[in-house]
């Protein structure tokens, strides 16, 4: 179903010049001039430069961000950050459950979430600003000093289990995929038990590896009710893992819409691959970043009788990131990640979690403007020199699905390893 809509303007005489605002409430203040209600510019200063900020609405985010993930879990069992992320807001020292802990957030307007990757654990909370002291605490309890009764865990174990059989059923194949890189081991989730989550919350929630950060409230505020919850008293920081958190405080919102819909479909694999191979169903590229590491993935999906061709594709295209850049692309390229950037960057939890995790990397915070800067400065040969540093790793492979005729992995190394990508003959008919 498509809709077309016309819109079409009549002149009655020479256009209006409206000098003032039109509003009832302030019906004599100039065009030129801000309104009283709007809030007033904030600056910060970053580097000795001063920073333009703006600052609004009456909600904030707090939470703190933990360097704990699936990856920390060599000697323990696989799974067991997940497991923690389902446990988390359930009964504390200072509330019995979890119902306690969303009633008093719902007094306050306020939302409570966990989210765990392969190397960040968040506890995040919105609410309203308000109630920040009463929030926060909240937080630090949960975060500090959870009970993990036997019940809870019990009950978090038929969840992922439910997850786990769900996630088999499902029809889109990327999430597992991306577990299948990350080499998850789902089962061996059963063996968690209270003792196991005891002791990977002694060992890697400690101060070096906590952040605290918070979106749209006060500097004095936050660390009068950081002092308070995380600090000092039983259950603080100081008490319960003997050290002090790094402090993250972002600027509020911002950011600048530009561009249109449709951008990717002037990328390689747009433009190459799918306009050039019917057959292929999806074919998507994506960057997964950690603190001293990264993964560069291509995910293409198509028939199972096309397996050998489409693998040869995709390490074509590999090859051809590390070959000339044209200038033009690479503009565009540029646009769109500045793009992308500014975007996500008007939402405040993508915010915190921005501040937090540069932080928690780096000890440090880059604003917009200055990524912005870095992507306008990129040349061709950087682009060169970081894509064949790349592909001189040792490739990850995941595959899902009726594989009979996928290449063997040497192969596949071999075809990333030569000049033009193209696997050994054996897998090629007619050319």
């Amino acid at each position: 179903m498509a809709a077309l809509v016309l819109a079409a303007t009549r002149s009655f005489g020479p256009p209006a010049y409206r000098r003032f605002s039109s509003g009832g409430t302030y019906p004599n203040i100039p065009l030129s001039s801000p309104l009283p209600v709007v809030p007033k510019h904030v600056f910060a200063t970053v580097d000795g430069q001063e920073k333009f900020e703006s600052k609004f609405g009456q909600f904030c985010i707090v939470g703190i961000l933990i360097n704990s993930g699936s990856r920390y879990e060599a000697t323990y069992l696989s799974g067991i950050a997940h497991f923690l992320e389902k446990l988390a807001f359930s009964s504390t020292a200072r509330f019995n459950s979890k119902d306690e802990i969303l009633l008093t957030l719902e007094k306050h307007g306020g939302i409570c979430d966990c989210q765990t990757s392969s190397d960040t654990t968040t506890y995040a909370m919105s609410a309203d600003s308000k109630g920040l002291d009463t929030v926060f605490g909240l937080l630090a309890d949960a975060v500090l000093q959870p009970q993990l009764t036997d019940e809870e865990v019990e009950m978090m174990r038929m969840a992922v289990q439910f997850e786990l059989e769900d996630l088999n059923m499902q029809p889109d194949p990327e999430p597992l995929l991306t577990e299948m890189t990350h080499e998850a081991a789902y089962r061996l989730y059963l063996n968690i038990n209270r003792e196991v989550l005891h002791s990977y919350l002694r060992n890697y929630y400690t101060p070096d590896r906590v952040v605290l950060a918070g979106v749209s409230v006060e500097d004095e505020h936050l660390v009068v009710c950081a002092r308070k919850y995380l600090l000092g008293g039983p259950g603080g920081l100081r008490d319960t893992l003997g050290g002090l958190p790094t402090w993250a405080r972002p600027p509020s919102p911002m950011g600048d819409r530009t561009g249109e819909p449709g951008k990717g479909i002037f990328s390689r694999l747009y433009l190459d691959v799918l306009s050039r191979h019917h057959w292929i169903y999806n074919a998507t590229s994506y960057y997964l970043s950690y603190e001293d590491t990264g993964l560069l993935c291509i995910l293409a999906s198509a028939d199972q009788r096309q397996v050998p061709e489409m693998v040869e594709i995709t390490t074509k295209e590999f090859i051809l990131m590390g070959g000339t850049v044209d200038a033009v692309e690479l503009e565009r390229a540029k646009t769109q990640l500045t793009s992308m950037l500014m975007m996500n960057l008007e939402s405040r939890p993508v915010i915190f979690e921005d501040v937090g995790r540069q932080v928690l990397a780096t000890r440090s915070r880059k604003l917009p403007q200055e990524l912005c800067t870095f992507i306008r400065n990129e040349k061709p040969e950087d682009v060169k020199r970081v894509a064949s540093k790349i592909l001189q790793g040792k490739p990850a492979v995941a595959t899902l699905g009726k594989l009979t005729d996928l290449p063997a992995y040497k192969h596949i190394q071999t075809a990333l390893r030569s000049k033009d990508g193209r696997l050994l003959r054996t897998y090629r008919i007619f050319r």
